[in-house]
């Protein structure tokens, strides 16, 4: 069974950054790619970045673009989401998600396990 741990949420004030990581376990030699979600409070759940199971491919939503960096070592089994230039509307809930590859990148993406989440939050 695929387990997803998220650490790095916490406060920040706007423009400022932050590094999610995304410890996985569970994937008994078989390939998944990875990706970041997030809900904020009323909101459904979004994608905002993913990454192919060899790191070499990656993707984001556009009001995430050239401020978020999605990344992985996959010798530690772990996904990270490097948040730079934050702003007060990427207040939200962020989540780690894992699909068996090969995968659709994307808003097609979809999920075989999520992680608990981790709150970020953006306030000045």
């Amino acid at each position: 069974e695929v387990r997803l741990v998220e650490s790095g949420g916490g406060w920040v004030e706007p423009v400022g950054s932050l590094r999610l990581s995304c410890a996985a376990s569970g994937f008994a030699g078989l390939h998944y790619c990875m990706a970041w979600f997030r809900q904020a409070p009323g909101m459904e759940r979004e994608g905002v970045a993913w990454i192919t199971a060899s790191g070499l491919s990656t993707h984001y939503a556009d009001s995430v673009k050239d401020r978020f960096t999605i990344s992985r070592d996959k010798g530690a089994n772990t996904l990270y989401l490097e948040m730079n230039s934050l702003k007060l509307e990427d207040t939200a809930i962020y989540y780690c998600a894992a699909a068996l590859s090969p995968c659709i990148v994307g808003s097609s993406f979809t999920p075989n396990a999520w992680g608990q989440g981790t709150q970020v939050t953006v306030s000045s």
